[in-house]
């Protein structure tokens, strides 16, 4: 029999991977977006190769937040309820970055689009930090009182555990942003993204290192069960780390961001390895929201399966489609 709440766990973990991957490298663009370009025409150039794709990237993430109303519904209300401030924050970069994107060509004014160009940098590093914040309170635990209610306000969230958590995530980002610039673009400016993708990935494993040492001070990850996967999700992160900086010295570009994609992938099977069979944990471990007390009923997460099982398939082909059509597509600039 099928085991419907993991299931959905494992399905809303492999939708966040999906955002984390996808969405990760325009995010990681916006941060590098003054780092590696020199003079509007670049950064116009920066702009063009997320610009076909961005948008539906951010579909991954509106559908695990919706899975994730509808499979885990206490889980969905403690974290809007608790979060809503970080939250709001989050939503806000968000539409401040899609905002600038869309905005910064109706006028032709340099002063106007390097101002939107600043906003597009500082809310794609934002979101960046505040969702690896976010998830790292997540894992961390945070407290929650008899009726499961998170009442310590957004500074209660500014925790070293989750501040570090967030440093991880903007290297992570920044690296899979430097993949995809190096991939997409050319000349001194690949240059220039082959050169800050390795000093992402190098940060990147250097804070991974620093989290997992002090992971060890945190009650909910002390605990990691040693089964086989919580082997494979590490050495992942690791081998795939070491193969985006080879792949990138010698100019393998599209084997870079492979190697990146993986290692974004290992480093949330770990964390969803680390969390299981909790959604979020308490301080108090009595109080711990899990895969079982969280979850929608049987009925509801079949029928919630079925329309997965249907709607996935269209995500992916439509991802697939709109990454297929512009492959070739030669970037133009958006100066």
């Amino acid at each position: 029999m099928i085991d419907l709440p993991v299931v959905w766990f494992a399905l809303i973990a492999v939708l966040l991977t999906g955002y984390a991957v996808l969405d990760g490298f325009d995010l990681g663009a916006g941060i590098l977006h003054f780092v590696v370009s020199r003079g509007a025409r670049e950064r116009g150039l920066i702009l063009g190769s997320i610009a076909p794709v961005w948008d539906g990237n951010e579909v991954w993430l509106l559908t695990a937040g919706g899975a994730l109303f509808a499979a885990f519904p206490l889980l969905y209300a403690t974290v809007f309820s608790g979060f809503y401030l970080a939250l709001v924050l989050v939503l806000l970069a968000l539409i401040f970055r899609a905002v600038s994107l869309e905005v910064r060509e109706t006028s032709a004014s340099p002063a106007w689009r390097r101002g939107w160009d600043v906003v597009f940098s500082v809310s794609s590093f934002l979101v960046a930090l505040l969702l690896g914040v976010a998830i790292g309170n997540v894992l961390a635990g945070i407290p929650l009182d008899a009726g499961g209610v998170y009442r310590g306000g957004l500074l209660g969230l500014l925790r070293p555990f989750p501040l570090l958590a967030g440093l991880l995530a903007v290297a992570m980002f920044t690296m899979q942003g430097a993949a995809w610039l190096a991939l997409r673009t050319d000349g001194e400016l690949r240059g220039r993204s082959r050169a800050a993708g390795a000093a992402a990935a190098t940060a990147f494993v250097a804070l991974w290192i620093v989290v997992t040492v002090a992971s060890m001070s945190v009650p909910a990850l002390r605990d990691l069960p040693l089964g086989g996967a919580a082997y494979v999700a590490p050495a992942l992160v690791v081998g795939a780390s070491a193969a985006f900086l080879a792949a990138s010295r010698r100019g393998a570009d599209g084997a870079a961001f492979l190697a990146s994609s993986l290692a974004i992938a290992g480093l949330l099977a770990l964390g969803a390895l680390a969390l299981f069979p909790d959604v979020l944990p308490a301080t108090d471990a009595a109080r711990s929201l899990t895969v079982r007390n969280a979850a929608s009923s049987d009925l509801t997460l079949t029928a919630m399966l079925v329309i997965a099982l249907v709607g996935m398939p269209l995500v992916l082909a439509y991802t697939i489609f709109v990454y297929v059509r512009f492959r070739r597509a030669r970037i133009e600039s958006y100066s």
